[in-house]
């Protein structure tokens, strides 16, 4: 994010787009776009982008866009859909652009590629339609089926596919006088929790399992109602998934229920929408001066587990635009025993939230009500458990609530990492009033000799007696080091993208490699 103009916020943003002025120079009208005209306006002054086949002239939106005009510039005058994919998918644009909107690009004739046709009657295939109705007929023929004849596939490609099909996801369903049973077969070891997320609401059951990058989507209008509790049952060695649905009437279903577009299939997980729930309000309590930890309750009908390093957004309607922010789940706590695994309830999210004086986003979050309700998406992120699992050393950098992906990072490690020797947490903050669980963390490194927790302020009062100074290669140098030499290490960071990018730039400076590096960033 870079500073931005005074009058230049979102408020101020949504304030424009509603004040009726032109900001297309279109004066209403919607046109067709072609290349060649949409590479004409790739000025400052003139800037258009296309994101998934619309284009919006967002030559208005320069000066309030939070990172930056050079940010938008590196898209001007082309198909900015990649780019806006990488950085940040999860902001709705249609609604924050939707008085810029120029119109479609015009479509571009595409020579068909050199192809072969292939012959296929299968149970599952990789992003393929099914048929409109998903139903069981008898006992011995529970199985949903893909019923097509022919698929224009390139050859290099025919063996990945095939080997999805044959490693992959197939599903069933039963049922008895009161319950619904959907069975889904991953043939997939080691599944967990983590990586079966269940929303049943309204009728509208989706299920969905992750693979590394990819998912496998169940989602159906269910044929007749059922009770808002839902129950997940997962046999982890052999990768099978129940979801047990409570009838609310005892009938015979002839059909499971109506397909959604994107049932029975399996994509990588940017290619989905995000997915969001409504998720009630418990508790809101300080944590310091300016940031609050909030406990959000997940629907009865609802199954998620945020993995340890991964993020979720909340959507908010703020006066007629939607707006979205990614955050890190912690716990409510610090554990300060790591003998065992730690076991939560699996209903509540807690969010480590700052609250700034002229954010609208989080001054919206502040004036929550216990009991008001929040739209909370799917985890999302590239961290995986396995970066942790052999190592001897993990060191921490933290800028402000940076903080918050070290927690869950902190209790795994602690709890589950037999072979680490050390963890370094080195916390940069302004004011000792800005340090987050401090006393939680000072008694953890008293109760954990593998633990050592360092605070570094840059605005610190004459009192202060710790380390003072913002980030940089000299202040690293002391603290981040390895056990012995030649040790497995990893260096995590999270905080403002620029103390984000000197940090990196600094562990670089100091031999790490980027393997050794993970910059938590949504």
């Amino acid at each position: 994010q870079v500073p931005l103009k005074p009058g230049r916020s979102l408020m101020d943003w949504i304030r424009l787009t509603k004040s009726g002025k032109d900001l297309t120079g279109l004066k209403g009208r919607l046109v067709e776009v072609t290349e060649d005209e949409l590479a004409k306006h790739n000025k400052k002054e003139d800037c258009w982008i296309c994101i998934r086949g619309f284009v919006y002239n967002v030559t208005p939106y320069m000066e309030y866009h939070p990172g930056g005009e050079d940010e938008l510039m590196k898209a001007a005058g082309t198909d900015g859909t990649d780019l806006f994919d990488q950085v940040h998918r999860w902001v709705n644009y249609e609604s924050m652009l939707k008085e810029c909107l120029v119109g479609r690009m015009a479509v571009k004739p595409v020579a068909a590629p050199k192809a072969q046709c292939y012959f296929i009657d299968c149970l599952l295939f990789v992003g393929m339609v099914p048929e409109k109705k998903v139903q069981a007929s008898s006992a011995k023929d529970l199985t949903p089926r893909l019923k097509f004849k022919y698929v224009l596939i390139c050859p290099k490609k025919l063996y990945f596919f095939l080997l999805l099909y044959f490693l992959f996801y197939s599903y069933d369903w039963f049922q008895t006088d009161c319950l619904i049973t959907v069975v889904i077969y991953t043939k997939q070891k080691d599944m967990n929790a983590e990586l079966v997320i269940v929303d049943c609401q309204d009728k509208r059951l989706r299920g969905e399992i992750i693979m590394d990058d990819y998912s496998y989507l169940v989602e159906v209008d269910l044929d007749h109602a059922v009770s808002e509790e839902v129950a997940v049952n997962i046999a982890e060695k052999i990768g099978k998934v129940e979801i047990i649905l409570k009838k609310k009437d005892n009938i015979h279903w002839k059909m499971l229920g109506q397909p959604w577009g994107c049932h029975n299939t399996f994509i990588k997980r940017t290619d989905r929408e995000l997915f969001y729930r409504k998720c009630r309000l418990v508790s809101k309590t300080e944590v310091t001066h300016d940031t609050k930890l909030f406990c959000l309750m997940l629907p009865k009908g609802t199954h998620l587990r945020v993995p340890t390093g991964q993020h979720v957004y909340l959507k908010q309607n703020i006066t007629g635009t939607e707006a979205v922010k990614p955050y890190t789940p912690v716990l409510p706590f610090l554990p300060l025993d790591f003998q065992e695994a730690s076991h939560h309830d699996g209903v509540h999210i807690y969010l480590m939230i700052k609250i700034y004086s002229c954010g609208l986003f989080t001054q919206a979050l502040d004036h929550l009500q216990i009991g008001d309700y929040i739209s909370v998406s799917n985890p999302e992120g590239n961290f995986k458990k396995s970066q942790v699992q052999a190592l001897e050393d993990l060191i921490l950098l933290a800028g402000g609530t940076g903080f918050t992906p070290m927690v869950k990072l902190l209790n795994f490690a602690l709890t589950e990492v037999s072979c680490l020797r050390t963890v370094k947490l080195i916390f940069f903050n302004k004011t000792e009033d800005d340090i987050l669980w401090r006393n939680q963390l000072e008694q953890l490194a008293l109760k954990d000799e593998r633990f050592e927790v360092q605070f570094i302020l840059s605005q610190p009062t004459k009192n202060w007696v710790g380390k003072q100074g913002k980030i940089s290669s000299s202040l690293l140098s002391e603290f981040v080091k390895r056990s012995r030499k030649d040790s497995k290490v990893l260096v995590c960071i999270c905080g403002p993208t620029p103390f984000t990018e000197q940090g990196i730039q600094c562990l670089k400076d100091l031999g790490y490699s980027q393997e050794e590096i993970h910059a938590f960033t949504a």
